[in-house]
């Protein structure tokens, strides 16, 4: 196994960065707010906006409602001029981008190429267990499965990635991810922009070696201590492509927004100004718009916003930062208000209709504490694709003072009803749940979500309906690196 890492990515540690957590002699929290530790690439960097956004592949399914994907290595140009392999999804990074339609099946065959295990799950789908992306439901290397998706839920945009046990981290870090923007013909008549000027914007960071390689600290299958807290990288890329730029018209865009980073919270912002007016969460569409100076994302969680650069002079460039870093990792990407347009879109005061769960209706109040077990707490192996997940001395993420136990519940919901959990951190955790969705309060209005971002030492409170599918899913921080080491707990929908 550790010979396969090692072909996929460089080792070679980087300069860290961050502040020490005394209690356990981590670097967990970084200046930016985000949990993880800086490494810092050994290669010469572009400088930002000096290559062009790219249109993400489309893959749609065929009339059978049938689609193929493949996970294999290839070389690619990330950085200008050089290349760099990664292990993706019809070897591109980011993947295709899957379109599909509300209540169309859809039956996606995985094949895997590499040389090492891979799981596919794709993030906020309501999907039977056996489909979903269990950590331990391999598709095995030179092997394929088909992946049955019913898609019988609201319009989003969702994403699919690798889930694979021990692994997420890695191979997503390595490009085993996409976008899935899940359509409903409904939503075409409130007349939100579309088509050319509606952009699916994928954001990562990583970071580069000294031959362009991607660099990820695991060793034996174990992650280098000091990014046991999360991985940051230290190249914003958005499609795959580091600080792009690209024109636009003096015109309104929809922007569908992923913040795919491993471990990076993200604040974004219009400089030098300018609304971004969101009308969607990771769940779909909101009751009715709210405009917002700064939208913040922690990782897997994403924002569907329309920006009007009609407010811009044509020639005029509007630079999308984030205001949690500095520096490079500041900067995102850049639009250059290229022309002036027609334009016959508008963004409608009444975007859809959300019931407001009733509180009264709550049968069962689960309480889970995510943090930082004791030290040495989860040796041994648990039998996964990644061998030991002790990790010698290393503590271990937990869900309730627990590691993850493959197999044993931490809870039992019952199909049908309505229940209240209750998240309490020590750090930022972007928490995600498989098959569920979240209703919370945002603007004095009901969304819904299926990640949301827990604030250090803080409590978040959601109504969950237990709808769906009976058999396991997972619940899980979306740190990658926590994920990893152990931040997931079991739970069965009886």
């Amino acid at each position: 196994m550790s010979l396969s890492r090692r072909q996929l990515f460089g080792l070679s540690g980087g300069i860290v960065s961050g502040v020490a957590l005394a209690a356990c002699g981590l670097s967990l929290t970084s200046p930016g707010g985000s949990t993880g530790a800086l490494l810092t690439s050994s290669v010469p960097l572009p400088r930002p906006f000096g290559t062009d956004l790219p249109r993400l592949t489309p893959l749609r399914p065929d009339r059978d409602g049938r689609a193929r994907i493949t996970v294999r290595r290839k070389a690619v140009e990330i950085l200008p001029g050089r290349t760099t392999e990664i292990a993706g999804y019809d070897g591109l990074f980011p993947g295709p981008t899957i379109e599909a339609t509300k209540g169309v099946p859809l039956h996606l065959t995985v094949a895997n190429e590499l040389d090492v295990p891979v799981v596919n799950h794709l993030h906020g789908g309501v999907v039977p267990p056996e489909h979903d992306g269990y950590p331990t439901d391999f598709v095995r290397p030179r092997s394929s499965r088909v992946y049955d998706y019913p898609l019988d839920q609201r319009a989003a945009l969702l994403w699919y990635h690798d889930h694979a046990m021990d692994l997420t981290g890695p191979n997503v870090y390595a490009g085993m991810a996409g976008a899935f923007v899940l359509r409903d013909p409904a939503e075409e008549d409130l007349g939100l922009p579309s088509e050319e000027r509606e952009l699916t914007l994928l954001i990562t960071d990583r970071s580069f070696g000294d031959d362009a390689e991607l660099v990820y600290p695991l060793t034996d299958g174990v992650i280098d201590a000091r990014y046991h807290g999360g991985l940051l990288g230290d190249v914003m890329l958005v499609n795959g492509a580091p600080w792009p730029r690209t024109d636009v018209d003096a015109a309104r865009y929809r922007l569908r927004i992923l913040n795919a980073c491993n471990a990076r919270r993200l604040e974004l912002a219009l400089d030098p100004g300018g609304d971004l007016v969101q009308v969607g969460t990771d769940l779909g569409l909101m009751t009715r718009p709210h405009r917002r100076s700064t939208l913040t994302l922690a990782p897997a969680e994403r924002a569907d916003v329309v920006v009007d650069f009609s407010e811009h002079e044509v020639g005029s460039q509007v630079t999308l930062v984030n205001r949690l870093d500095g520096g490079a990792m500041g900067q995102v990407m850049r639009f250059d208000v290229a022309r002036r347009a027609r334009d016959d879109s508008h963004v409608p005061s009444r975007l859809s209709s959300i019931e407001r769960l009733d509180p009264a209706d709550v049968v069962v109040t689960r309480d889970f504490k995510l943090s930082l077990g004791a030290r040495g707490q989860g040796h041994g192996s648990h039998g996964s694709a990644g061998g030991s997940s002790g990790g010698g001395d290393l503590a271990m993420w937990t869900v309730n003072d627990q590691p993850y136990r493959p197999g044993v519940d931490i809870a039992r919901p019952r199909l049908g009803t309505l229940e209240r959990w209750r998240f309490t951190t020590d750090v930022h955790h972007p928490v995600h749940a498989h098959l569920v969705g979240f209703q919370v309060e945002q603007d004095g209005a009901p969304v819904w979500k299926d990640t949301i971002d827990v604030g250090p030492t803080s409590r978040a409170e959601v109504l969950v309906p237990i709808a769906g599918y009976r058999g396991r899913y997972v619940l899980h921080c979306h740190n990658l690196e926590h994920e990893d080491r152990m931040m997931m707990a079991d739970f069965s929908v009886v």
